[in-house]
Order: C-alpha cells, then structure tokens, then sequence
C-alpha cells in the first residue's frame, strides 16, 4: 500500500520561505500560525558563521499520538499514511496539540478548531504534489511513497544519512531530514535571542490570542488613556494585537510569565549560554502560549475534591474506620455533586468549540482517555444522583453493594486524568508513572479536607479521630512522593527542565512556600501538636496547596518549546 512521506534536503534549502506562503495560499491559513515553517539557526562567529534552515512541519507518524488523543477522531490516518483532519468534529480540546512531539498544529483563530499540515491530501487525491513540493526551487522538499522502492523519495532515503526529530518518542514519523542538524532540530539546543520577526508573538497566537487581546486591551485601559464615547482607546483603528510591543515592554508575557529584557541578569546569562554553543535561534515559528490554563488546573482539582469525598467516605464505610451516618452520606453526596457540576462547566468553557462538548459521548474515540473519563465521571455522576434515594429509603442490602462501586469509581475519576496526560507524548514530565499516584493522593488529601472542614458541623467523635490521622497520613505521603518525583533522574532533557523550573525556576517559590510550607508542612505540624480546633484550618491550607500544586503540574511542563 501507498505510505506518503516527505524528505527536507538541507543541503538545498535556502530559507525563502516559499513553502510557508504556498501553504497559506492553498489553504486560507490564518495570520500569526502555519502549517509549514522555516526555522533558522545561526552557529558560529563570523566571518567562520553559516545559516542553515528547517522545514518544520506535521511528520505524518506511523504511530499518531494526535490521533490516539483525539476524543472525537476529528484527526485520523488515511490508508497512504496521511494524517489528516475534520474540523466539523473537533471540539477544540487542544489535546492533540498537546500530545504532538514535533509542535505540528494549531488552533486555528478563525474556525476555533485544529489545523495541520495534511499533506495537501485533496491534491493527492487527483494526482497532484503537495503545494509545498511545486514552489520549492531548489527541491528541497521531496514527497513521494516510501514503500515504492523505484520514487526518487525512497531511493533519496536509501542512499543518503537521514534523521528524524525525536526519535525517543516512537512515533515512527514519515519526514526524514538530510543533512539535519542538532542544534536546527532539537528545539532544547538553542534559545531565541534578540528581537526577530516572529519574536514579536511569544504570547501566543491561535488558542492562545484571545487572552493575548483581553491583556492588552485592559492594560491599554489601565493606562490612564482616554477612551471615545464607544469606549475605544484613541488609536481604535489599531488591533489590539498592534499594541503588543507595549505589553512585552513591560516584562511580562500573557501567560504570567516574566519576559528578559536587555540588560536583565538572567536575559545576559541566558546569552552567554547560548554563545558558549555558538548557536543561535534566530527566526522560528511564534510561541502558541499555555495550552491548558487555569481551567484545566481548576478543573483537575475541583475533580480531586468531588472523587476525594468519595473515596473517603467509602473507605470509612467498607474499613470500618468511622460511622457513615445519614449526616455524613448527605454530607458527601452534596459536596460530590457540586463539585463535579462545577468540573463539567469547566471542561467545557476550556473548549474553543464549547458547543460540541457531547461529540465525546455521542461520537467517542474510545482510544482517547478523555472519552474514557467523559464515561467514568459519568458513570460516577450517575452514582452520585443515586445515592440520595438508599439514604431516604435507608435499605441496608442496597448500600452494603454502595459502597464497593462508588469506591471503584471514585477512584478511577481521581486517576484517568494522569493518563490522558499520559497521552500527551509531547510533555515528557507528564509521562511519569507517578502521576497516577499523584492524582490519587491529591483526590485523597482534597477528600479528608473537605471533611476536615465540616467536622464541627458532623459532630461525629469516630470522624473527628479518623479525619486528622487520614489527612496527615496523606499529606507525608505527598512528601515522600514529591521527593521521588523531583529528586530522582529524568530520562530527558524536557523533564529535567522542568523539574528545575518547578524547584529553582518560576514556579519555585509558589512550590516551596505555598505546596510544601502552607500546603503540607503547617497543616501536618498543627495537626499533630495543636488541639483539634485547628483542623478545619488545616483542611483550608491542605486545599489551597492542593490547588497550587496542580497548577504547576499542568502549567510548568507546558514552558518547554516542542519545535
């Protein structure tokens, strides 16, 4: 059969970018994100310097990550070996964006969907070449099928050294470099330096532009400008994104994140590094900003106190551990409930295509963990509304049986998010077999401090001695995982940076003082020295170092460039 694949000849590319322009034209692509682009590395000093350039692109793996994560196969793999998409399916999830290695796709601005390079799968289809390959004028791009050993591209494959990028990640990817260089295919080997033209946009774009507009705007608002009776600033006639050299001037990216500016301690280090390599990034494709934002942090942790309550209260009932009164079941089912109502809205309002949220149930890729935790969460959701009728009916038989898959699916909600960040072969830090362990360990920590905090109202002594010894026990348990997970070696180099940044980087101090200090150390030295009136505080502190500390393990991975 037909296996499409393309070679990017470096030795012939000159860097003019007619491939980028050809595949705007053929496909409509919208400003400010590509489907094909030309990265630019500068090594060496002059006048013993050179350029080289790389087409990056979608490698039409043999092995999609996208199209494993994808909940609704709006992204899937032709018989000639073309990953192609349906933006009519796609819910803007940005899961595949977030499990491509190689920083392929994009959400496109104008249809709220994602978009990549298909390798122009409606030309192939009446016998064409890919645009990109046309315009080419050095042929520097060669498409063709790999398994036909008389195509120039396979016999081109046979003879010459060719290289992949990220190889590691057994994608088994369908575009091969001649002649490829690490510094132009890693993206960790080089940082981008100075001011260029896409260097403009490390805010973001696609996805990620719409937050850009709102921070500009505001701080066009804040600035003490006057506004028109409309409420525009004078200079309406300008896109807020025209202002962007006014928000990066104040240091800060939209996404929170500081910016060097020249002169800055860390901006000049992070230069010296770079000319020690005598490699440098000089022009690359704008930054696509955080994926997933507090939505997704909040969203995890808000799931972690709806299946913690469970967990809990199940363990209590089948251990024997305290009394489950009515109070208590009650007490519970609210919480859950609430809870997971407000994790439904918030995986919904992540979406760019909010409306088709029922595509994952109605027209589910059953490879896609987000489609298995659409039904887990479902299923536990449906036990949850369950409940209150064998509370009310008080039928003893019927909550002996309770209790066993309410424990099954409370633990399965607070664990299938570890795997769906598992999918996401793109972040390395999220392949860590410790996640699940985390996920289960925070949704315990979430449950035992929303017990915490309404033990007066439960007025319950087996509660009020088992709620203490189940929190500190879990919250030294963190501890020692945490330790594991930060101290012990990272395969690569995307997790030890992240690592790195989560101990000594930006998120350091948020981790240090608001995870482990407020977090975990104080609520575990009051809780066994201080009288029990302190431990609905320490409910509080546990929960507010809970949420912290799910923001850095969404957010932190997702600083490490793909491309």
């Amino acid at each position: 059969m037909t296996n499409f694949g393309f070679i990017i000849d470096n030795r012939r590319c000159i860097g003019c970018h007619a491939c980028t322009v050809a595949c705007k034209s053929e496909h409509e692509v919208a400003v400010g994100v590509n489907r094909t682009w030309v990265k630019y590395i500068e090594k060496g000093e002059f006048p013993q310097s050179r350029r080289l350039f790389s087409v990056m692109r979608c490698n039409h793996c043999d092995d999609a990550p996208c199209v494993e994560i994808c909940p609704v196969t709006a992204l899937f793999q032709r018989d000639d070996g073309i990953v192609d998409f349906d933006n009519r399916r796609c819910i803007g999830c940005k899961a595949c964006m977030q499990a491509c290695p190689y920083d392929a796709l994009y959400i496109d601005p104008n249809t709220h969907t994602a978009a990549k390079c298909n390798y122009c799968a409606h030309r192939i289809d009446i016998g064409l070449e890919p645009a990109c390959v046309n315009v080419c004028p050095t042929q520097a791009i060669i498409s063709g099928d790999l398994d036909d050993p008389n195509s120039r591209i396979s016999q081109l494959k046979s003879r010459e050294v060719v290289t992949v990028r990220k190889p590691e990640k057994a994608t088994q990817p369908a575009l091969f470099y001649i002649d490829g260089d690490r510094a132009s295919l890693e993206p960790a080997a080089t940082e981008p330096i100075g001011q260029s033209m896409w260097g403009q946009q490390t805010a973001g774009v696609g996805h990620y532009a719409s937050y850009l507009e709102k921070r500009v705007a505001a701080k066009a608002g804040t600035n003490g400008s006057q506004q028109n009776q409309n409420g525009a600033p004078p200079n309406d006639d300008k896109h807020p994104l025209d202002q962007l050299h006014g928000l990066l001037d104040l240091g800060e990216r939209s996404d929170g994140v500081l910016n060097p500016r020249p002169g800055d301690k860390k901006h000049i280090d992070s230069t010296k590094a770079v000319e020690k390599e005598l490699a440098r990034r000089a022009y690359d494709a704008p930054s696509k900003g955080v994926l997933w934002g507090w939505q997704v942090s909040a969203y995890v942790w808000t799931k972690a106190i709806a299946a913690g309550v469970g967990l809990v209260a199940s363990a209590a009932a089948l251990g024997g551990f305290a009394t489950v009164t009515p109070a208590v079941q009650w007490l519970t089912i609210a919480v859950a409930l609430v809870f997971m109502a407000v994790t439904g809205y918030l995986l919904t309002i992540d979406l760019d295509q909010p409306k088709r949220f029922l595509y994952v149930i109605l027209r589910p890729q059953w490879r896609s963990w987000l489609v298995r935790g659409a039904y887990i969460i479902s299923i536990y959701s449906a036990l949850l509304v369950m409940w209150p009728f064998l509370v009310l009916f008080n039928d003893a038989q019927i909550s002996k049986w309770f209790w066993g898959p309410l424990a099954v699916f409370s633990g399965l909600t607070a664990v299938y998010t570890a795997f769906l960040f598992a999918q996401a072969k793109g972040r390395d830090f999220w392949q860590s077999p410790l996640l699940s362990v985390h996920m289960l360990l925070h949704s315990g920590i979430a449950g035992a401090a929303i017990f915490a905090i309404t033990l007066p109202l439960l007025n319950d002594t087996s509660w009020q001695a088992f709620i203490p010894k189940v929190l500190m026990g879990l919250l030294v348990t963190k501890l020692i995982v945490d330790w594991f997970e930060l101290a012990s070696t990272h395969a690569t180099a995307d997790a030890k940076k992240t690592v790195h940044q989560i101990t000594q980087g930006s998120f350091a101090r948020m981790y240090w003082l608001g995870v482990i200090l407020v977090g975990c150390l104080v609520p575990i030295v009051a809780l066994a020295t201080l009288p029990s009136f302190v431990t609905p505080i320490c409910g509080v502190l546990s929960l507010i170092g809970l949420y912290l500390a799910e923001h850095i393990w969404v957010r932190a991975p997702q600083q490490i460039p793909l491309s």
